[in-house]
């Protein structure tokens, strides 16, 4: 009996470290420098429609971000971020590769970047972010509702956490696989959602 108190309490002891006060939610807490993705606790999830019956979503699995930031001046904060256009993942291995081809030109133009231009304060901790979005070789302005989740410092680092949403036309962008009759089958607007993690360095 005594033994099983005396493990339980080093239990608690050694586990006490592990907990963090809730995240702030005021971004004037975050502090100023480079932050980068942490890509275990981040992903980006595109969604189209499929023959106007369902929404079909990918993934894509490699991928780079980070952003610089100034408690001082935030709207002055840059994001950049890379995504490699094979690392598509549609859930089925086989069609993978395909899909990345045909939809994104992934051989042709094997990385799609993200920089951004300006960011503009909404209520509470959103707003959006304007950035030049490019791919197969096309760049165009693009506009995501961004939402600030919270700061948290612990033993797991100084960590930031963000979730931003937008649509785009992929036809802008020249992808035009099974959009015009007679194989009309994939819309033409893409929703990205995007829930990321960042870790200052």
């Amino acid at each position: 009996m005594f033994r099983s108190a005396i493990a339980a309490f080093a239990l608690v002891l050694l586990s006490a470290p592990m907990a963090s006060a809730a995240p702030s939610t005021n971004p004037a807490d975050m502090p100023a420098g480079t932050w980068v993705v942490d890509k275990t606790h981040a992903s980006l999830i595109a969604r189209v429609r499929h023959m106007g019956l369902s929404a079909y979503t990918v993934r894509f699995t490699d991928f780079d971000a980070a952003y610089v930031y100034d408690p001082k001046a935030p709207t002055a904060s840059k994001v950049t971020a890379t995504f490699q256009a094979a690392s598509l993942d549609t859930g089925n291995t086989t069609f993978n590769g395909e899909f990345a081809d045909k939809f994104l030109d992934a051989t042709a133009n094997p990385t799609i970047t993200f920089v951004s231009t300006a960011i503009t304060p909404g209520e509470g901790n959103s707003g959006t972010m304007t950035g030049d979005l490019t791919f197969r070789g096309v760049t165009r302005p693009v506009t995501l509702d961004v939402t600030f989740e919270g700061y948290a410092a612990g033993l797991g680092g100084k960590r930031s956490g963000f979730s931003a949403r937008g649509v785009i036309k992929r036809s802008d962008f020249g992808s035009t696989y099974l959009l015009k009759p007679p194989l009309a089958m994939v819309g033409d607007e893409v929703e990205l959602i995007l829930e990321l993690e960042f870790v200052k360095k």
